[in-house]
């Protein structure tokens, strides 16, 4: 069995994992609710990422058994395409730094807003808030954006200026996770805010990440354009072959 196969396997795995979470939220009894979620919904994360391995994987493989031409200049164009765009997005995201940081910055207070409506996307929320040990897209006041935390007058909610509890900075001593630690948080004072919460954004923390792990994220990008590559050179050379034959007949 040829390697691709391996990949068309996993690219079916995770458009059954995505369409799976879409039928536990109903989404699929209801396609109409696929545009209602004023966020981002992590279930197209699986649906998107899983759809390219199927197609890559399935042209490779049945091009390569098949000897089908057609399959794997269709296999190489697509990742010609995908290493194109990738590179695209790398130079752009160099060049364009502000524009980037401005649009991370809306992307992130646009799922704010959306935080109680979806549960993926407020796990996708809260784990991003503790791996980085941010709160918000620049800083904490960032969820007044949110009808449920903001500060207003008219807010009745019991977490009216509070942050989620992905917020909180973590007592190594707690066994189990305190969700309404971030009650009222917001109404302290800045100084006694920084005991019980982060204060630092997420987009600032993700910069300082990506400078601290430079080389390794570097690295993975250059291993990942490099099997592109050869992917890409290998179904040329067995296309080339394939004619080669033909034409000797």
């Amino acid at each position: 069995m040829c390697k691709q196969s391996g990949l068309e396997f996993l690219g079916i795995a995770f458009l059954g994992i995505g369409l799976w979470a879409w039928n536990e939220k109903g989404v699929l009894s209801n396609i109409s609710s696929i545009t209602d979620l004023g966020g981002f919904d992590p279930v197209w994360l699986f649906l998107v990422v899983g759809g390219v391995m199927f197609i890559l994987g399935f042209a490779g493989c049945i091009g390569a058994l098949r000897e089908n031409t057609f399959l794997l200049k269709f296999f190489s164009v697509f990742l010609g395409i995908i290493f194109f765009l990738e590179l695209t997005a790398g130079v752009l995201a160099f060049v364009f730094k502000d524009w980037i940081k401005d649009q991370l910055y809306f992307f992130i207070n646009n799922n704010i807003r959306a935080y109680r409506d979806d549960i993926d996307l407020q796990n996708l929320i809260d784990f991003t808030q503790e791996y980085w040990q941010c709160c918000g897209a620049f800083g904490a006041d960032d969820w007044n954006l949110n009808i449920y935390f903001n500060c207003t007058d008219s807010n009745a909610s019991r977490e009216r200026c509070g942050v989620p509890f992905s917020c909180c900075t973590k007592d190594p001593a707690e066994d189990v996770i305190n969700t309404q630690c971030g009650y009222d948080a917001r109404q302290k004072p800045e100084v006694d805010q920084q005991i019980v919460i982060y204060t630092k954004g997420c987009v600032p923390q993700f910069e300082k990440w990506l400078q601290d792990n430079l080389t390794i994220v570097a690295g993975i990008f250059i291993g990942i354009a490099l099997l592109q590559i050869f992917g890409i050179c290998l179904a040329q050379n067995l296309v080339s072959d394939i004619e080669a034959v033909r034409a000797s007949w």
